[in-house]
């Protein structure tokens, strides 16, 4: 597990607060020895962050070691520059929610302390700007000319903490954003690695039902990996984990992507990696990438608008019954399938409203679906998903419920050859990752339908064969991956 300095210019400084074995003076941070600047996390409280100051050196330090520090040179750099922080923030951070409370006459400034604020109004304010500004304190200042607009964002560093109500509220915010601060050292000397789990409590279809959560965490605890459940509230942590698994269902458009991105950022190994989302979620990107590379799948035009001329063409070229998608969809959303002109006039008018690109595809009619895992270019699970009864596809979506066929889940060894073999060839454009191939088998040959990169994981339907075993293959693979950049290994 990563050691922990909150790094101070004086000792003096931190005497309003309980003492922590993780404190360090910005002089003995300096004077470590080299054995020790490996994996460590680093919080920054010094005096100021001013350029070529002691707190500027404690970041750049801090990023030379390979140590993740809070805050990092760049937010340092960046609220050193006023124009750049506010063109970062103006179109996305909404000021006029809370502000109604107060008159609208002067400047009005408030306190964030990782991510935290004394006010309710301006809870959500604070949180936004502080997942774009990581650092421990920051004074937000803004004026109001006919509406509310950020005047100034400044770090402060830990002297400026004088009331003891700031002081409580500094300490509590310190507490809830690296709890591990508390954890006995006996607990620390049973963990190698941080693993975060990214997950949404509230979501219908989740990749990962709760028990199957449950046994990820126990099997990165058996390969000594300390997993901990982290939902959407939980990005502005993400520096204190060493690996990031995302069991949630990603979109680009989507704060999914976001962790993927800034875990990337913060040399995490994540799971699933930018890449993957980009090239596995959107489908008329993955139909060109198969198509290019001759890898078999259904018969695919993308189409941009419709005019008569297109859907003559998609009548022509794939007759009826055809099957149409919009480019993002997941769990059999946004597809539908179209038996005639009429249904086609009418799908296609719905579906562009949501999207400027359509998939046409031709129908294939099986009564099952194959999925194949695939972790970095092996296959670990295989299952027939069956069609629902009177259904062309695996799911129903109904006004209040969602029906899902039957599953058979068998080992690898036992796949066709040709339907292992397509599955290989679509993963290996993808990337290393965790992949579910979705493939439809006619005789003797198999099409790629898609390649998830957020596959199902389910307790009792993808590990019905392997039972505990698939948990384990899948944390073996994260623990592979941190101990090479745990060692300097790409």
């Amino acid at each position: 597990m990563s050691s922990l300095y909150i790094v101070v210019e004086n000792l003096k400084d931190w005497k309003p607060y309980y003492s922590s074995p993780d404190l360090i003076t910005f002089d003995d941070y300096m004077a470590l020895p080299v054995k020790t600047r490996q994996r460590a996390r680093v919080v920054n409280l010094c005096h100021n962050y001013r350029y070529l100051s002691r707190g500027y050196y404690c970041s750049l330090l801090a990023e030379a070691r390979g140590h993740k520090v809070i805050p990092s040179v760049q937010v340092i750099n960046d609220l050193g520059k006023k124009s750049l922080y506010l063109m970062q923030l103006e179109r996305s951070v909404p000021l006029e929610k809370g502000l109604e409370l107060i008159s609208e006459t002067g400047e009005y400034t408030f306190r964030v302390y990782f991510g935290e604020t004394g006010s309710s109004a301006f809870k959500a304010l604070a949180r936004q700007i502080f997942e774009r500004f990581p650092a421990p304190v920051l004074d937000v200042s803004m004026t109001y000319k006919q509406s509310w607009q950020l005047n100034r964002i400044r770090c402060v560093g830990l002297s400026d903490i004088q009331s003891e109500d700031d002081q409580l509220l500094f300490a509590q915010a310190l507490e809830r954003f690296s709890h591990k601060i508390w954890r006995s050292k006996k607990w620390r000397k049973q963990t190698r690695f941080d693993l975060a789990i990214l997950h949404n409590p509230d979501e219908s279809l989740p990749p990962s039902d709760q028990k199957a959560l449950s046994l990820f965490v126990d099997a990165a605890r058996r390969l000594g990996i300390s997993a901990e459940l982290i939902t959407r509230k939980d990005y502005s942590r993400l520096a204190e984990f060493d690996a990031l698994f995302i069991r949630e269902t990603t979109a680009i458009d989507h704060y999914t992507y976001r962790f993927a991105r800034k875990a990337e950022t913060e040399g995490l190994v994540v799971i699933d990696d930018p890449e993957s989302i980009l090239k596995c979620t959107n489908k008329v990107f993955l139909a060109d990438l198969l198509r290019v590379n001759k890898v078999p799948s259904p018969a695919t035009l993308i189409v941009s608008d419709k005019r008569t001329a297109t859907l003559d063409d998609l009548e022509q070229k794939l007759g009826y019954p055809m099957v149409l998608k919009i480019p993002d969809g997941s769990f059999s959303r946004g597809v539908v399938k179209v038996d005639n002109r009429t249904e086609l006039v009418d799908s296609m008018a719905s579906l562009m409203k949501k999207s400027a690109l359509i998939l046409a595809q031709e129908f294939m009619y099986t009564d099952y679906d194959w999925r194949i895992g695939i972790l970095n270019n092996r296959p670990i699970f295989a299952c027939r998903y069956y069609m629902v009864k009177d259904h062309w596809q695996i799911y129903q979506h109904g006004s209040e419920a969602t029906a899902s066929g039957c599953s058979e889940t068998l080992p690898a060894y036992e796949v066709p050859a040709p339907v292992l073999d397509a599955a290989m060839k679509a993963c290996r454009l993808i990337g290393n990752g965790l992949y579910g191939v979705d493939l439809k088998q006619k005789g003797d040959k198999a099409y790629i339908i898609e390649v998830n990169d957020n596959p199902n994981i389910d307790s009792g339907i993808e590990d019905d064969w392997l039972k505990e075993e698939l948990y384990m293959l899948i944390m073996q693979e994260f623990l592979v991956r941190l101990e090479k950049r745990a060692n300097g290994q790409n």
